[in-house]
């Protein structure tokens, strides 16, 4: 009823402002379930669409004018359709980054009017810029008929970021928002691209973010330096194994061979890759026999993983990992996203997600006296027509 009511809103307010009915379209926020540093390797990924997300109402213009109202910021931006320009207040950016990379592909574009928001929190790592990309690809594909399949307008989204936003992000985000299935979450093979939907259908229970409220300035630095760690640690390893071009063509054993002969750091590195893209396909395997605790062990080793080996957790995060352990009613629990602070990913019982929420909230605010943010949600479909 929440999404509904916030849609209505939404095109209500289109309606005052521009008196027509407008042609509306949701477009969800997603989480990751295990897969994490693995897309950057040609690796796996296992995301899912959730229920919170971004609804636009949108009509055509005549001419070449764009009129965006941000709902949320209640700010409005214009710009003429043929040259959007960078602008200092950088939310219409993920919209005129769409516009660009459609008028780089020569599509003909006219002028639209845009009122777009939603309950995707910001900086809670829940990709709501991939929810305003993906959606306004998938709304003017739609209303211009411009026939661009679902996997082109993926990348048509994921360009928009790299290029006019200026963030280096990989394809998932975008990926997850277009293709994602009610009930499923998504298997990404980032280096084919190919997808296979896994069911996670547990009526039972919720995902639930505990976010930590920190964001350590180490973040986009370390990332760079994790990426390099992997590409020297492949490399060293193709001087052996002619058919490695990255560390998703390591296998378990074969990294283990190289204990000695690798940097330690890079090892760490490369160990935790190679294990955690097998860990993801085990996983996918449980989640095919409706094994949710084999699943949510899983997502615990991951974290492990992240916290030794890839060192990319931080205390505040272990700790919120550490104190959902021995508790039957939570399945597993990890770090998601970059690292070095943002959320935990959690799979609980939905009975007792009010009675786990508070008693991490009295822990979380003794321990480090901050206010640890409780998201529920559900895996919900992908970018949708609404109306």
């Amino acid at each position: 009823m929440i999404d509904m009511l916030l849609h209505e809103k939404i095109g209500k307010k289109f309606l005052e402002i521009f008196n027509e009915n407008p042609f509306i379209v949701r477009s969800p926020g997603r989480v990751n379930l295990i897969g994490e540093h693995t897309d950057y390797n040609n690796g796996f990924v296992l995301p899912a669409a959730i229920d919170k997300a971004i609804y636009f109402a949108i009509t055509p213009r005549s001419d070449n004018l764009c009129k965006l109202i941000s709902y949320d910021l209640n700010d409005t931006h214009e710009f003429e359709i043929s040259k959007p320009e960078f602008s200092d207040k950088h939310w219409p950016n993920y919209l005129m980054g769409v516009v660009d990379q459609l008028n780089k592909k020569g599509f003909k574009l006219k002028g639209f009017n845009c009122v777009f928001g939603g309950d995707i929190p910001i900086g809670a790592g829940l990709s709501s810029s991939a929810a305003i990309e993906g959606g306004l690809a998938f709304t003017l594909n739609h209303i211009f008929n411009f026939g661009i399949d679902k996997l082109e307008l993926v990348k048509l989204a994921q360009r928009a970021e790299n290029e006019f936003v200026g963030v280096k992000c990989g394809i998932m985000d975008q990926y997850i928002n277009i293709f994602g299935h009610k009930g499923n979450v998504l298997r990404i093979d980032c280096r084919s691209l190919e997808y296979e939907y896994f069911p996670f259908e547990f009526d039972n229970v919720s995902i639930v973010l505990f976010d930590t409220g920190v964001s350590h300035s180490l973040a986009s630095s370390e990332y760079n330096k994790r990426r390099m760690e992997c590409s020297e640690g492949a490399n060293a390893i193709k001087k052996v194994y002619n058919e490695v071009n990255s560390l998703r063509d390591v296998s378990v054993e074969m990294v283990n061979e190289f204990k000695t002969k690798l940097d330690t750091v890079v090892f760490k590195r490369c160990k935790y890759a190679v294990e955690e893209n097998k860990r993801l396909l085990d996983a996918c395997e449980k989640l095919v026999r409706k094994d949710l605790v084999a699943f949510g062990n899983y997502m615990y080793r991951t974290h492990m993983g992240l916290s030794d080996d890839y060192e990319v957790s931080c205390k505040e995060l272990d700790y919120l990992v550490e104190q959902t352990k021995d508790n039957p009613k939570i399945y597993g629990s990890r770090m998601m996203g970059g690292g070095f602070g943002g959320c935990t990913i959690n799979l609980i019982e939905n009975d007792a997600i009010e009675e786990v929420s508070k008693k991490i909230t009295i822990d979380y605010k003794k321990k480090f006296n901050l206010d640890a943010k409780t998201y529920v949600t559900k895996i919900n479909s992908g970018t949708s027509i609404i109306k």
